[in-house]
């Protein structure tokens, strides 16, 4: 039942990892972050019970790890409700088929992030030429090909609510790719903003490495829409979230969280926007 689903011919093990990779977070009770190797899984839902989501499938050749961790969180052979993707990129959907063909649980993204998960399109490619650093001088090696997921992706409720995770609801958040989303729980203000913006300069291998915190946007190189980014950030700020797991970086919660947030809309042109790039011309406030 499985042969419809496949990685794009360039998918490979990508050898970078942070001084964070393997650590796990409890954000919340009920919110948790665990990064693999340099992005981040979050994982909601009380521990030791069957009643939770995963959010975002990690680095290629990841799948044992997850598979551990859960396990570690909520009991041996537990499985997730359903995988929820912020967006397609390789190190978010790296370990997908896997757990997919682990768990036989079903996986849910906007509309717009489809035909890069079910084989149809290829992401622009990533702007090796962005200043930053040297993640995005090697981004050309990064996967890029669509995987395909066939009938196992579908695609998220129109009315906004978010699949076996009761009180949140998803954003389009395009920007980064156009079928972005964020999930947020208007209850205690939560949110999960996958790569809409992230707590760690992801261009600059150092901090890659070191997990240096510092508010900034998407990731440079492989950001296509700027004007499009800007507003999503904006969008996030304004529901001045309480605790936010991004996909790269640590956590950030309370006054910390919320003065960043403002610096990042305030200074957007500055920290976030490279001043060169072949996806940055066209940009206007």
């Amino acid at each position: 039942m499985d042969k419809e689903m496949n990685y794009g011919s360039d998918y490979k093990y990508i050898p970078a990892t942070s001084v964070g990779s393997g650590v796990g977070i409890e954000v919340l009770p009920d919110l948790y972050q665990h990064t693999v190797q340099i992005v981040n899984i979050a994982l909601v839902g009380e521990p030791h019970t069957n009643d939770f989501v995963l959010v975002d499938a990690g680095m290629p050749n990841s799948a044992d790890e997850i598979i551990s961790v859960t396990e570690s969180r909520f009991g041996a052979n537990s499985r997730p409700k359903a995988i929820i993707l912020t967006h397609g990129h390789f190190d978010h959907v790296g370990a997908i088929i896997e757990l997919i063909k682990h768990w036989d649980v079903p996986v849910y993204a906007h509309s717009l992030e489809m035909p890069f998960l079910t084989g149809m399109r290829s992401y622009p490619k990533p702007d090796s030429t962005v200043e930053g650093g040297m993640i995005a001088k090697i981004s050309p090696m990064f996967p890029n090909e669509p995987i395909n997921l066939g009938r196992h992706v579908q695609l998220l409720p129109s009315d906004g609510s978010v699949p076996y995770m009761p009180g949140f609801r998803w954003i389009h958040t395009p920007g980064h790719t156009p079928g972005h989303v964020s999930l947020f729980r208007d209850s205690d203000r939560a949110l999960i903003a996958g790569d809409a913006f992230v707590t760690v300069k992801q261009e600059s291998l150092y901090k890659v490495i070191t997990q240096e915190k510092e508010i900034s946007g998407p990731p440079r190189y492989l950001t296509t829409d700027w004007k499009a980014a800007y507003e999503s950030v904006k969008k996030l700020e304004a529901l001045k979230p309480s605790a936010a797991i991004t996909g790269h970086g640590l956590p950030m919660t309370g006054e910390e969280l919320a003065e960043n947030l403002q610096m990042l809309v305030r200074e957007f042109d500055k920290i976030a926007i490279p001043d060169h790039g072949k996806y940055v011309d066209g940009h206007e406030n």
